[in-house]
């Protein structure tokens, strides 16, 4: 019965995108944290690579079930890859673009803060349909209405 709760409605997709969203805070926030060593290469992982596997993974439940309930298929990118716990296995590559520095590196420290907020951003709404959602399947479990 759990399973099949926690495979309801919008949860899986919440789920993927939350884990995706405080995996990649992590490798924003070394990204920042390292800014001024020397010869340091920030990385990052394509934010569209990853939105079109899950927008695949959505279409791909959809079909299989009117995407009301059942399992996610969430197959990952080249650098986002899901594990067997749930998980997300986070390979970021190196970031494209920025300023080539003095010491041949590309730092843009705005675009990289910029990125940082954004993806919060994603995190916060994400979290924030999750507990609605809970709160909903809560207040069925209770036999309340809402």
């Amino acid at each position: 019965m759990i399973k099949e709760l926690h495979n309801a409605g919008s949860l899986p997709t919440l789920e993927v995108m939350m884990r995706f969203a405080g995996a990649r805070q992590r490798t924003i926030a070394h990204n920042i944290a390292n800014f001024s060593t020397p010869n340091f290469v920030p990385k990052d992982v394509s934010v569209n690579d990853f939105r079109a596997a899950l927008g695949e993974a959505i279409d791909d439940r959809r079909a299989r079930n009117g995407g009301v309930s059942g399992e996610l298929n969430f197959g990952g990118t080249r650098e986002v890859r899901p594990t067997r716990g749930g998980g997300l296995d986070f390979r970021p590559e190196t970031h494209p673009g920025g300023v080539l520095a003095h010491d041949r590196t590309a730092h843009d420290l705005e675009r990289t803060m910029q990125d940082l907020v954004e993806n919060a951003g994603v995190y916060r709404a994400a979290a924030e349909f999750l507990r609605m959602q809970t709160q909903r399947l809560h207040a069925a479990i209770g036999e309340r209405v809402t």
